[in-house]
């Protein structure tokens, strides 16, 4: 990004754990894993040593014509967390290009089958999939795709079922019923032209971690069934075990019909993303006629270092129980933010699995907030990065006694040091912290 008036990056020396270290020695708590990415922290000793062991092994080779044990294994241990219900694997570098792919193979797919007009898609408002020009297409995020709208087909949104929306009496059940309710009538309207349904699965990463109720998932199947739509749940974000289950569909007892994975899956180490397909999916590209196959690819699909990486991530959270653990390392950071939810200048605060994220109230934020707040992170040792004005967290796996309460009490610490600011302190252009 370039802006007029903007901090120097920090010049980051080298990782360990949970902390980064600057060129000057001064350690950051990467609170948000560097971007979600980093579920075991910095410079984890049994990723390391897999990637090290598959560096002399084979670092790549092309997937086409040739394959490779990493590959193979992974995409056997995915669809094994799905049951088997999502058996096919398709290797990507990142999560847009797991996006395109989707989007991609749903058209395709109905075009196989003769359903020619089916070449619409359906997405969440204020959703989130990425930056290519497919995936802005579903993207409801201003920012990102106003200056390319020009050049982006058009897709149709529908009611997000952000549980904030509640009317008075409302639960979170009962928004994701409205927002059903509204998806419905799209595809009663449109179900002929319409291919592909997308969504991000209990959590809108860029709306500002907007939670929702499972209800919706369990209906959008339903109505994706009923009408002959496919169902693209995008756990980019969301998956390897970040809102408590590996994937977040299981919270809903559902499965996609396409699930995008990618960030966490390989430690925060190498590009990887997949799309895992039902076998219904695949089939319809099964065919000696190559104008019907899928015919997407790119020079490191499923590159050999990226996949063992990823397998030593499967490891640990078999070996070591991560899901459990995760859920005892929750609670104490539960504990130690509780006095946040009590605070008046704070609401909608929300937690689920390893994910924490509150709003300050509108008449509070003032100017360049989400700046302000990262750059006095930065002097209480925080890598932080809010959304508008949601102050989010989501740690590495690597929680404990000591670290929960001081990770709390940094965070409403550097609250405290943004919201006391004058006016003048607000509006003034921003500068480097000092401590």
């Amino acid at each position: 990004m370039q802006r007029a008036a903007q901090v120097p990056p920090l010049a980051i020396s080298h990782g360990q754990g949970v902390w980064l270290y600057d060129e000057d020695g001064k350690r950051y708590f990467d609170a948000v894993s560097s971007w979600w990415v980093n579920l075991f922290g910095h410079a984890d000793a049994r990723i390391n040593a897999a990637l090290k062991d598959q560096l002399d092994r084979l670092p790549h080779v092309m997937l086409a014509g040739c394959t490779h044990a990493p590959a193979v294994e992974l995409a056997e241990r995915l669809s094994a967390l799905t049951g088997g219900v999502l058996g096919h694997c398709f290797f990507a570098s990142d999560g847009a290009s797991a996006v395109e792919i989707a989007l991609k193979m749903a058209f395709h797919h109905w075009r196989n089958r003769g359903l020619t007009d089916k070449r619409e898609f359906v997405c969440l408002r204020q959703g989130y999939h990425g930056e290519t020009l497919g995936a802005l297409a579903v993207t409801d995020v201003q920012i990102f795709r106003n200056a390319y709208d020009p050049l982006l087909m058009q897709s149709h949104q529908v009611m997000s079922p952000d549980a904030r929306q509640a009317l008075p009496g409302e639960s979170a059940a009962d928004v994701a019923r409205r927002a059903a309710a509204e998806l419905q009538a799209l595809l009663e309207a449109r179900s002929g032209h319409i291919a592909a349904l997308i969504l991000e699965p209990l959590v809108q990463g860029a709306a500002g971690m907007a939670t929702y109720h499972p209800t919706y998932l369990q209906a959008a199947r339903a109505l994706c069934d009923q009408h002959q739509v496919l169902l693209i749940a995008d756990e980019i974000a969301v998956g390897c075990g970040r809102t408590g289950s590996f994937f977040a569909c299981e919270h809903a007892g559902i499965w996609p019909d396409l699930l995008c994975l990618s960030k966490g899956i390989s430690g925060g180490y190498l590009p990887l993303s997949l799309v895992l397909s039902r076998d219904s999916v695949y089939q319809a590209f099964l065919d000696d006629d190559v104008a019907r196959g899928f015919l997407h690819s790119h020079s490191y699909t499923g590159n050999a270092l990226a996949c063992r990486a990823a397998l030593a991530v499967l490891d640990r959270f078999e070996d070591e129980d991560v899901l459990a653990r995760n859920r005892q390392q929750a609670a104490g950071l539960s504990a130690a933010l509780a006095p946040l939810q009590a605070d008046p200048r704070v609401e909608n605060f929300r937690h689920l699995g390893m994910i924490w994220a509150f709003d300050v109230k509108e008449p509070l934020v003032g100017a360049r907030f989400p700046e302000r707040f990262h750059l006095a992170g930065r002097a209480r040792e925080l890598l932080i990065r809010p959304i508008g004005r949601t102050v989010y967290l989501l740690p590495p796996y690597l929680l404990n006694d000591t670290l929960s309460p001081w990770l709390a009490r940094q965070v409403m610490a550097t609250l405290d040091d943004v919201l006391n600011q004058t006016p003048e302190d607000a509006a003034r252009p921003p500068e480097p912290p000092t401590a």
